[in-house]
């Protein structure tokens, strides 16, 4: 960099706050940054669980049969 008289040269000392600072907002999804979550509804969203896959169900078929004659 150039300086102008009467300053010294800059060396670059001052930018490492500013680097951790830009690697921070790097590290934040693109969509969280234009569309951010508010922190209550973050909160209050369900915890997914493992669900068994479609077709696989074994039903009972006496309980079944007990529907059917109702």
């Amino acid at each position: 960099m150039t300086s102008t008289s009467g300053t010294p040269e800059h060396d670059g000392s001052d930018l490492a706050e500013l680097r951790k600072e830009i690697d921070a907002l790097q590290a934040i999804p693109h969509e969280e940054v234009v569309n951010p979550m508010p922190k209550s509804v973050e909160e209050r969203e369900p915890t997914p669980h493992a669900t068994d896959a479609i077709g696989s169900e074994k039903w009972d078929e006496s309980a079944q049969d007990e529907t059917l004659e109702d």
